[in-house]
């Protein structure tokens, strides 16, 4: 638990927090530590694996943590906001597609753990990932900047980023399906 892959992944975890509470205040400098915060939270996503792989320091807390942690920062920040105002309308609707499938492959890949399948996160889920977490960064700046169209782009990009939801977790459906049913007919021999 005490190496350094796993204490970056733990600080992504403890700062939502602080996070998602600065985003209550109407002051644009708060709203730029909050960005600075959450940046360097997006930053340790990456750092936290490629230490652990470079390191050898990967281990099953780090493997079970840091998806959750990736999942946790993005859906706090979203709740947030969408409580505070700053996502309204229609791009709820975006940001409840990126919660609900995040809650639908956590549960996908708990049923497949049970059956001792793995599900490898793909390239295009780990774009998901980062559009995300793009989007959100463009979404906590929001309308600070006077003059610049910042809001509108994290909207389009949550939009985009919904897509890339929509496809990626149909892709582990379809996968989580088939062994779901192999399951299902090796139940049904017994």
């Amino acid at each position: 638990m005490t190496n350094i892959a796993n204490i970056l992944t733990l600080s992504r975890i403890a700062a939502i927090p602080l996070i998602a509470a600065l985003l209550f205040f109407d002051q644009p400098w708060l709203r730029w530590i909050a960005f600075i915060l959450y940046a360097v939270a997006c930053i340790t996503d990456f750092f936290d694996g490629y230490i652990a792989r470079r390191m050898d320091q990967v281990s099953a807390l780090g493997r079970f943590l840091d998806p959750i942690a990736d999942k946790l920062v993005v859906a706090a920040i979203l709740m947030s906001m969408t409580a505070h105002g700053q996502i309204s309308g229609w791009v709820v609707l975006p940001a409840l597609i990126i919660l609900c499938r995040e809650i639908l492959v956590s549960g996908l890949r708990e049923y497949l753990a049970e059956l001792k399948v793995r599900l490898p996160v793909s390239m295009l889920a780990k774009w998901k990932t980062t559009m995300q977490m793009v989007a959100v960064g463009f979404l906590i700046v929001g309308d600070v900047m006077p003059g610049w169209p910042v809001q509108l782009v994290g909207e389009g990009l949550m939009w985009l980023a919904a897509a890339l939801t929509l496809v990626t977790g149909y892709d582990y459906f379809r996968v989580g399906i088939k062994h779901m049913a192999e399951d299902d007919r090796a139940d049904a021999k017994k």
